[in-house]
């Protein structure tokens, strides 16, 4: 498996593939975003994070069957493999523990202007 670091914005991406099982794909992930985080998303940045989770061996996909309502194009699903739950575990474990490491004086100076 190549590469274990997840930035945020695949994160996000991983997290909504899992949230839409088992419809998880290319336009439905950028509706689901633009939907849970309130930012414009274009489909080229969802296709390149998910090739690069897949090649990451975080996710894994296989095409549907043809439809008519896409002119008999396939969609191609997505669903987060144990590497990839292995890899969303372990950011949201070590954002956890840095949040907890902030000591209450960091946030105390927010008061004084500090920050």
């Amino acid at each position: 498996m190549k590469g274990t670091q997840l930035g945020e914005f695949e994160e996000v991406v991983l997290l909504v593939v899992g949230l839409l099982y088992p419809q998880a794909y290319g336009v439905n992930i950028r509706q689901a975003i633009e939907e849970q985080t309130g930012r414009k998303v274009v489909l080229g940045a969802i296709h390149s994070a998910l090739n690069r989770l897949e090649s990451k061996g975080f996710l894994k996909s296989k095409l549907a069957e043809e439809t008519h309502v896409r002119g008999g194009r396939r969609k191609r699903l997505f669903q987060i493999t144990a590497g990839g739950k292995k890899a969303l575990v372990a950011n949201r474990t070590l954002r956890n523990e840095l949040w907890d490491k902030i000591p209450d004086l960091a946030w105390n100076g927010l008061n004084y202007g500090l920050a």
